[in-house]
């Protein structure tokens, strides 16, 4: 009888003790700067989401592709851009027991796509690296200082990262110096196979703007044939390297042709599809949310005027007062 008894305790502190260590998939979502601080009317709504990470994204300046100065940190930003921004927002969200990923992010002007930036010279690349490297330790030492649970290192610079790799690997040992928390880079869809010091870091972040279907109102039937072209190579991705993968960004537009190139932003594209957006969305949360090696993923993108945000007749990226938050809310909900 006694025997029964210690077997039955050692499989019952053997199963607790495996609940216990499950890691927990990470409900994110980015959290648009504004041009003022926030409160719990801005947080309320994503908790009614059951949202439990938040990505807040100061930025950096850049006046040209290759120009290597980076304004940052300055008045003349919005609020939610700078150093006091950030820290004003991780108090709030913290207190509302949402976790962070402070994730700095440099805006070219005119839009222009970041993994673009190239310099001219020796001399310029060296201005640029100084530049980034102050830009990215102020804000892993502010990571540091608030306990925010991730540090992403940098957004969707491939070009940069191309032609200085050995740059990148020494920022991450200064990086480490300062601050202690888990590291990620956001690299975009089709650069993430290329990125040279994943080893370094401890996921891999994809910004996940996959292109899964042609479609006017892509069916959940075509978007997960579309997947099925990249979620193989992603989950061998994952295991070469041992490192869990991160959803830095994910999403998809309420608009027609939704998953065509995911990654577009263009204002001209306004004809409004909310079941392309809903589609697309519920496919992406079926196929990688239940995986092992999937630690989960950051909305593109969440405003603080909930009550404002989206709607019925928006084409952006949010999915605030849309279909879609009802799906978002479900799938974080398990």
């Amino acid at each position: 009888m006694k025997i029964i008894f210690k077997t039955a305790l050692f499989f019952l502190l053997c199963s607790c003790a495996m609940a216990t260590h499950k890691t927990e998939k990470i409900h994110g979502v980015s959290f648009v700067a504004s041009r003022d601080t926030i409160n719990s009317s801005h947080i309320k709504p994503l908790l009614n989401i059951h949202a439990n990470y938040a990505a807040l994204m100061p930025f950096g300046f850049i006046r040209e592709l290759n120009h290597p100065e980076i304004m940052f940190n300055t008045d003349r930003q919005w609020f939610g851009e700078t150093k006091v921004g950030v820290k004003q927002y991780v108090e709030s969200l913290k207190q509302h027991h949402i976790k962070i990923m402070i994730k700095p992010q440099i805006w070219v002007s005119r839009g222009n796509f970041t993994g673009g930036i190239k310099m001219a010279s020796e001399a310029d690349w060296k201005v640029l690296e100084n530049s980034y490297t102050n830009f990215i330790v102020l804000y892993a030492q502010l990571a540091q200082e608030l306990h925010a649970e991730i540090f992403c290192i940098g957004t969707e610079l491939e070009g940069f990262i191309d032609n200085r790799p050995e740059y990148w690997k020494q920022l991450i040992v200064e990086i480490k110096k300062v601050y202690k928390g888990k590291l990620t880079y956001a690299a975009n869809w089709n650069e993430y196979d290329r990125t040279p010091f994943w080893e370094q870091l401890d996921y891999i972040g994809i910004d996940a703007y996959f292109p899964v279907s042609d479609e006017k109102t892509p069916t959940v039937e075509a978007c997960r044939n579309g997947w099925l072209h990249y979620k193989p190579h992603i989950k061998a991705f994952s295991e070469t390297y041992k490192k869990p993968i991160l959803f830095t960004e994910y999403g998809y537009r309420s608009v027609d042709f939704a998953g065509k190139e995911p990654w577009k932003s263009e204002r001209n594209m306004n004809a409004v599809n909310l079941e392309a957006q809903t589609n697309a969305m519920q496919v992406l949360f079926e196929e990688f949310w239940n995986e092992d090696w999937f630690a989960g993923g950051f909305l593109w993108k969440w405003f603080h005027n909930h009550k404002e945000a989206g709607g019925a007749n928006d084409s952006r990226f949010t999915p605030q007062n849309k279909p879609v938050e009802a799906l978002v809310k479900a799938h974080y909900a398990n």
